[in-house]
């Protein structure tokens, strides 16, 4: 899932989502990781010469937002999610709507302790 990405690199993915104003320069943390996730496939350049997002780009941060959904679903049930993350996770079955909020069921907390397995 580009577990092999720093954190640095995934905020450079942000702000490159978020958009970078033509004729602006990109920031630091863009222009000191551009090098890098150009050759890992996760950006390219546009037509336009604006940095975009790959596929690629774009499944890994998702699902970086999904893993984080999770953990803050185990930690506060009654938070809110993005409605894509929510849907998600629903349909793959680690949460279930409960009492206004999500649970996290046992596939859900399974799925984190891997993920936690692995990142060690």
């Amino acid at each position: 899932m580009g577990g092999d990405l720093t954190t640095d690199e995934f905020d450079a993915l942000a702000q490159i989502v978020a958009g970078i104003k033509h004729g602006e320069r990109p920031s630091a943390c863009v222009a000191r990781n551009t090098k890098r996730l150009l050759g890992l496939k996760y950006i390219e350049y546009a037509k336009n010469g604006q940095l975009a997002l790959t596929d690629k780009g774009k499944q890994t941060l998702f699902i970086k937002s999904c893993i984080n959904g999770l953990r803050a679903i185990a930690t506060d049930p009654a938070t809110v999610l993005k409605s894509d993350v929510q849907t998600f996770l629903g349909k793959k079955g680690h949460i279930v709507a409960k009492d206004g909020g999500h649970e996290i069921t046992e596939k859900g907390l399974e799925c984190l302790a891997d993920i936690d397995a692995r990142s060690k």
